[in-house]
């Protein structure tokens, strides 16, 4: 008999807060340790207010980066903690209790502290360090005042511990978890406060693609005989600090850090650096599970058995207006992993990398890698599952790395669809080794790159071949532009540097545009001489016409080519996926009809005359950083001080990537995403290494390094990244110990 199984809920109201978890003073005994741990640690701030952390032990490294990490913005520290440990509406309300449960069909508090005690010793270290050091910032700053957790637990650390900016569980749908488990009463779900896509969308704008590009530069390819590493993560801004860990047990990592994780997410070694692009690999698979009811138990169909239904309770505390409720689920858990909607009479469970422990060890112990045979190694606990790796070291060494946690699945499945939960020929036969890995190392090309594009062109014709691999390793259908951008910048040349490797990060080139104005100009070309399009668009088609396809911020042709391709992108969208083509494609190949390119154009050119007074408004009048706000859900104002940016939206190719829109009060279109973290790493007998950070280091609008980058950010000029304590010492703005007054 199929189930009609009734999934009960709890909505208990609280006469008063809830207090946040363990708000206890700190024992004597407990501070007492804090100090002697401080007292090994020296932190050195440099000129542009980079933490340079150096401690005896990695655990002292670690105590004092996170440490460090508070200091510039605590808020966005307790932020991704809050997020990951399912703890939103105790701060936004009861709109954010099915991001809470998503989380916390995960993150269980029980399960996370039986992982710590089980983990090995070295890594129970470190999540001691990082609680320690958190719980020491706030011992010492008693002015700060977190939202929910006012004492971090070392567990906490197996929360949060891959680093991207978009989590795997991310993919379960909040509306479709919050039907099965909520009912009709179920409030609407809220975005998180770290994702701007919904906002895109309500203001008439594609969101913003989500990525990196990362490119590497064999020595036989570079002018110096040594290789290089480009890093360009696109996030959003602000998403992670910029600092160096150092210890005498072999950790000396600078780069990116997620703001309260403890390790180098994206950078470098002395020896051997490594930059993540998100994935296109199908590795979240979902299955139909048809339930089963026999009394007062239910079963789920596997095979020839009906196999019962694993339940763990799940309370959600939210805030209200009156205080504090909270709220319990069952959650529902089959063999594949628990349930989170309905599709007709059945249930849809999820499949996804959680192996916490090996997910945490693999990102931090990578950071110790010093070279390729020492990175793959790594990589056999198969846990970075959402992204690709670029790697570069000084033996010579470069690879393109694909998406290290691969299900090996039967290929006879669609596997980007639900498949039948109930046959066992849909079951995992462990994962794909590194070997059977689509990936890139030491090509003859002498270069690897991705830009979240597909593997098939990550290293020119030595990239891997697609008729090798299972359809599930990557689910991209197509060249990006700025897949093809980078493979029009990258053959057949060997003289790169530092410098001439950035002028490729920053290549202004949008081959977008290069694809879909010729149809458009085409279109116009072919009007009657007394339409009266074209009278009305002769202008910004002659400008059009006679453009470069280059963005610039004197470019009136940049602003004209976005407003246009923003409209026609959606007048195009259903068509070109009925296609089964990109946007870009369907338009260059001449799919779209004549009327709508041209009226894409005259609408986008109302909207510039509207906003801006005239058609002719240069790209660097429209397109702005502004950084005046410490709030993670970004603030910005048409009235104050904003610098022009000259490149784009890597939608349109650009290889530098800077995600802007208009705001509800605002015409200028303001940056909230691309590039976040720029760096040039060259490797050989010593490392060298250039970068620039979005707006500054700090999160504190009072200090000197809030906004001290946003300059050399807006015009792509890095600086030197002081990597060698004689460097560091040389460049010091100051130094001093955790809990210590900076002399």
């Amino acid at each position: 008999m199929k189930a009609s199984i009734r999934l009960a809920t709890f909505v208990i109201l609280l006469p008063c807060a809830v207090l946040p978890v363990s708000a206890q003073a700190p024992a004597a005994a407990e501070i007492a340790r804090w100090e002697r741990q401080a007292r090994e640690i020296t932190i050195i701030r440099d000129r542009h207010g980079i933490a340079h952390v150096y401690g005896r032990t990695d655990a002292d490294a670690v105590f004092g980066m996170v440490y460090a990490q508070a200091e510039d913005d605590f808020n966005r520290v307790e932020t991704n903690y809050i997020v990951a440990l399912g703890r939103l509406a105790e701060t936004e309300g009861e709109s954010a209790i099915w991001q809470d449960l998503r989380a916390r069909l995960y993150a269980d508090p029980d399960s996370l502290k039986a992982a710590y005690a089980a983990a090995p010793e070295s890594l129970k270290k470190l999540m001691d360090a990082f609680a320690d050091g958190l719980n020491y910032y706030l011992h010492t700053h008693p002015d700060v005042k977190p939202r929910v957790i006012t004492r971090f637990e070392p567990w906490m650390a197996l929360s949060f511990t891959e680093g991207s900016i978009g989590g795997d569980i991310e993919r379960i749908n909040l509306d479709q978890l919050a039907a099965f488990y909520g009912g009709a009463a179920a409030p609407a779900p809220q975005p998180s406060p770290l994702d701007e896509s919904a906002a895109w969308t309500a203001a008439g704008l594609v969101p913003e693609p989500r990525g990196s590009n990362g490119i590497a530069i064999a020595p036989q390819n570079t002018l110096n005989g040594r290789a290089l590493l480009f890093i360009n993560p696109h996030t959003s801004f602000y998403f992670r600090s910029e600092l160096q860990m150092v210890s005498e047990e072999g950790l000396n990592a600078y780069g990116a850090v997620t703001w309260g994780q403890f390790f180098i997410y994206q950078g470098f070694n002395e020896r051997a650096g490594w930059m993540h692009t998100s994935s296109g690999v199908d590795n979240i698979d979902w299955f139909l599970e048809t339930p089963v009811r026999r009394g007062d138990r239910s079963f789920y169909r596997y095979g020839g058995a009906d196999l019962p239904v694993a339940t763990r309770r799940i309370t959600v505390p939210y805030r209200t207006a009156n205080g504090m409720a909270e709220r319990t689920f069952t959650a529902l858990f089959t063999r594949r992993g628990p349930v989170v909607g309905r599709q007709g009479d059945r249930w849809l469970s999820v499949s996804l990398m959680w192996q916490p422990v090996d997910a945490l060890t693999q990102s931090y112990m990578r950071t110790k890698a010093r070279n390729l045979d020492e990175y793959l190694k790594v990589m056999e606990l198969h846990t970075n599952s959402s992204n690709n790796t670029l790697y570069a070291d000084a033996e010579g060494n470069i690879a393109y790395l694909h998406s290290n946690y691969i299900p090996r699945r039967d290929p006879r499945f669609d596997w980007t669809q639900p498949v039948d939960g109930s046959d066992p020929a849909t079951d995992y036969d462990g994962v794909l080794s590194l070997a059977e890995t689509p990936n890139a190392i030491n090509p003859e090309t002498g270069w690897v790159y991705n830009a979240n594009n597909w593997p098939w062109s990550a290293a020119g014709p030595d990239s891997p071949r697609r008729g090798d691999y299972p359809a599930y390793v990557e689910t991209g259908r197509w060249e990006t532009p700025r897949g093809h951008h980078a493979l029009a910048l990258l053959p057949d040349r060997y003289d790169f540097t530092m410098a001439s490797l950035t002028e490729v990060g920053y290549d202004s080139h949008l081959p977008a545009f290069a694809m879909m104005l010729p149809p458009l100009v085409a279109a116009w070309d072919a009007l009657a001489e007394r339409h009266a399009l074209r009278a009305a668009l002769a202008g910004p088609i002659r400008l059009l016409r006679n453009w470069d396809h280059r963005w610039g911020a004197n470019s009136v042709a940049t602003s004209v080519a976005v407003f246009w391709g923003e409209d026609v992108l959606r007048r195009v969208a259903a068509d070109a996926r009925a296609a089964g083509m990109s946007g870009e494609d369907f338009i260059a190949a001449g799919r779209a009809p004549a009327a709508v390119l041209l009226e894409a154009l005259g609408a986008a050119v109302r909207r510039l005359e509207n906003d801006f007074g005239r058609w002719q408004t240069p790209w660097g009048h429209i397109n702005r950083f502004q950084r005046i706000s410490p709030a993670i859900r970004p603030e910005f104002d048409d009235t104050k001080p904003s610098l022009p940016v000259p490149f784009t939206s890597a939608r349109w190719g650009s290889l530098a990537s800077f995600g802007a829109r208009p705001y509800p009060n605002t015409k200028r279109w303001y940056g909230t995403s691309g590039n976040s973290f720029v760096a040039v790493v060259e490797f050989g007998d010593s490392v060298r290494a250039r970068a620039v950070t979005a707006g500054g280091e700090s999160g504190d609008p009072a200090s000197p390094h809030f906004n001290d980058q946003a300059a050399s950010y807006a015009m792509g000029a890095l600086r030197d990244v002081f990597f060698y304590r004689r460097d560091v010492d040389a460049n010091m703005e100051r130094r001093y110990r955790p809990g210590q007054r900076a002399r």
